[in-house]
Parts: C-alpha cells; structure tokens; sequence
C-alpha cells in the first residue's frame, strides 16, 4: 500500500524546480561556497581504454561508408560503428590509381550526423593520415590495405597514439605482429570490393588452426614460434592460454549476404565489416538491416533465414571470382 501518490507531472515538476533552485544558487554565486568535490581523474588513450573500446562492438557490423546519407542508412539499420573512407573498395579496385584518407570535411559531416561510433582509414605507414585523424577526433583508426601503402616495408607504431588501431591480417603471425605494434582489433582480410567471401572463410580458418597448434606446442616450440612470427614470447604465451587472439576479431572482405555474415560468425569471427556488399546492391537499406540481424541471431538458423528472406539475391552486388584476378590487383597481400 502506498502512502501517498504522486503522477509523473508532479515527480517531473518537483525536478525541474529543484534544477531552478540550483541556477539561482549558482546565479548568486553561493555555489562557491560550498565545498568543491574532487574529481576522479578521466583515463583518456590508456592501453586499457584503446583495448577495452573495440570489444564494445563485438557482436556487431561495423558498415563502410562514403557520405552522409550511407552512414544514416547503416545507423538506422543498427550498425555498431562506420567505417569512411574516400571510395568503397568495389570502387577503389575499379578506380586504380592513389587510394588514400578520406577528405576531413565529409568524415566531419559523418561525425556530426549520427549518434555512433566513426572510424575512418589510413594508408599503411602514413603516420601523418592518422595523426589527421587523431587530431579530428575519430574513434577507431584503420592502417587499411584497401588504400594504397604509404610504407611498403613498415606499419605504424599504434603505441604513439590514443586513438585505438584495427589492423588486418591472414595468418597468425601477420595478427600477432600487429598487435606488438599496438592494435586493439583485428580484421581477418579477405578480398575486399569482390562481394565472395572465400578469402575470408579462409584466412579465418588459417587463423584458427594456427591457434590450435600454439595451444598443442610445447614452451620450446613455442619460443621458435615467436621468433618466426618476430612477435614477444608472452604474447605468444597469452594467445595459447587464452585460445584465441587476445584482441577482438572481426571477419572482413567479400561479406555480401546475410549468410556469408552469419557463416564469419560461426567459423569464430567476434563481428563483421560489410561496405561494398551493402552499397553495391540494389537494396542498400534493407540489405544493412538483414545482416545485422544475421550477426545478431548467427546462432539461429531460422533468424538467419528470416535475415536472409529480407534481401533479393537478383540485387546482391555483382561478385568478381578471385581466380580472375592478377596477383598485382589483390589488396589483400598488401602490408604482411
């Protein structure tokens, strides 16, 4: 039994006129008086900050994105974060040429129109395209292979920045060597800008075995492993006792249907990235939903056939078969 009722208007009244009496305080400059409370000090650009941020969009489609309209699409469909860039790599690979950061002003515009994460991509090695990005203030930077390196030999010293780094990489020791180099997320490469999803199946799988053989070794093959992979033995020592890389994992490169996210999902991937798959069909928004609910419910066949009966595969974009492709146009051997 209650003993007095109140409505909402009234508790929302009491409030508002607590909040009145608060400014007139202030207004009156009796704030000042009143003992100043110390603040904890705000953790900005720790490791624990730049590792623990990425596992925030673990179960979620990160989508690529060129302007404004696209990152709507991809907010209202429930992306967890965007990715901009300049092209989407259907476009980047049709387009030759330089491929690099996208112009501040659209990834500003981006930043100002929606309410989720931004991130945006970086040539391999061009340490000045991330401090740009740093400085404007995205949340996840990509050293992307889809854009043209700026370094063929070296990738950026994630260490020097705040902003936290995804990286891609096919095998493990190409993972691992990222990660020294201060990535907080992986992106298992597959073929980007193809809409075929076999590369990606594969260098999941290569990752996964890879694993499952660090974790049969002993400490001696173990210390050899780490000097194949030029990586410090404890991480090495870490990723076997953990079973997994210790960052999270998202599968990239040739996602294009529900299924083909929902299959990542199950080989082990810990999230998607899905840009031309969904830009280059003819049902962009439906599209970006589908697969979101795919990597939602992966664990369900039927909520993936539900994701899948929402899209038309006679407007899937038009896949390119790998075999067709001279070892020159692949992006994904860029920056090992």
């Amino acid at each position: 039994m209650r003993l007095y009722e109140l409505s909402f208007n009234e508790i929302e009244e009491f409030f508002y006129k607590l909040a009145e009496v608060r400014d007139i305080i202030k207004d009156s400059g009796l704030m000042s008086f009143l003992p100043e409370k110390e603040l904890p000090e705000i953790a900005n650009g720790t490791a624990r900050v730049k590792h623990a941020f990425p596992i925030f969009q673990k179960g979620g489609v990160i989508m690529d994105v060129t302007n404004v309209e696209q990152a709507g699409i991809a907010e209202d469909a429930g992306a967890t974060s965007v990715m901009v860039l300049d092209k989407l790599p259907y476009d980047v690979r049709k387009s030759g040429g330089v491929a690099r950061m996208a112009d501040p002003k659209i990834i500003e515009e981006v930043m100002n129109s929606i309410t989720i994460p931004v991130m945006a991509k970086v040539r391999i090695g061009h340490y000045y395209e991330a401090k740009l990005l740093e400085a404007l203030g995205v949340d996840t930077i990509d050293e992307s292979e889809v854009l043209t390196p700026a370094d063929e030999e070296h990738h950026i010293n994630k260490w020097e920045f705040k902003v936290p780094f995804v990286n891609g990489a096919r095998n493990l020791g190409e993972a691992l060597r990222r990660i020294s180099e201060g990535a907080s997320m992986i992106r298992t490469k597959g073929e980007a800008g193809t809409g075929n999803v076999s590369e990606a199946v594969k260098h999941m799988k290569i990752i996964n075995a890879e694993i499952g053989a660090l974790v049969g070794m002993s400490e001696e093959d173990r210390v050899k492993k780490a000097r194949e992979y030029q990586v410090p033995y404890q991480l090495v020592e870490l990723t076997a006792k953990i079973k997994r890389l210790p960052v999270v994992n998202f599968a990239a490169g040739g996602i294009a249907t529900p299924a083909d996210a929902a299959l990542m999902m199950w080989l082990g991937g810990d999230g998607v990235f899905v840009g031309s798959g969904i830009f280059k069909s003819q049902d962009p928004a439906e599209r970006a939903k589908a697969i979101v609910l795919a990597v939602a419910g992966w664990e369900y066949p039927e909520v993936v056939l539900e994701a899948q009966k929402m899209i038309s595969e006679q407007k899937s974009m038009m896949g390119i078969d790998i075999k067709s492709l001279k070892p020159e146009e692949l992006l994904q051997v860029r920056g090992q």
